[in-house]
């Protein structure tokens, strides 16, 4: 059972609490403007596997794209992935590989998609009162906490008490 999600992540950083100087305010730079990329990540809470894609954006297109691509990468031959109740995760032209069943989310349920936790932990870890200059930058880091993300973290991570 795999848990999928998109993540957006871009120009605006997300901005936190940090130590500082007494009296001193601190401050983090921002860039006004809203260039973004997206995260494609489906993960299984049990084993601490996950498949992530970088797309430039969220739809129908870029949904079969990942499916395609993940349904290549399974070592099993029918998984269950979960997803919640975006229009183009129910558009008639998505495109589910064989071997790959959907399951739905209840609507407006985040709390129940254990990737969500993902994305929480990815923007304190990389994006926290950081400012990249560069869009490639930030994709750099976020492969990189990805990939040494191992599965005992993983799972840690995406645990949750209902599975």
């Amino acid at each position: 059972m795999y848990f999928f999600d998109e993540g957006r992540f871009g120009a605006q950083p997300t901005v936190g609490r940090m130590w500082a100087r007494r009296g001193r305010v601190p401050r983090v730079a921002v860039q006004p403007g809203y260039k973004n990329f997206y995260l494609y990540s489906a993960v299984n809470p049990a084993t601490g596997d996950q498949f992530t894609l970088f797309l430039p954006w969220v739809n129908t297109a870029m949904m079969n794209i990942f499916l395609r691509l993940f349904a290549a990468s399974l070592p099993i031959p029918e998984v269950l992935l979960v997803v919640d109740g975006a229009g183009w995760h129910r558009a008639r032209d998505l495109q589910v590989p064989p071997g790959i069943q959907v399951l739905y989310l209840p609507p407006y349920s985040p709390e129940l998609n254990p990737v969500e936790r993902l994305w929480r932990w990815l923007r304190r870890q990389v994006g926290r009162n950081r400012w990249y200059q560069e869009e490639t930058a930030q994709m750099d880091a976020l492969e990189t906490a990805l990939r040494t993300l191992s599965s005992e973290a993983l799972r840690s991570l995406c645990h949750c008490s209902y599975l």
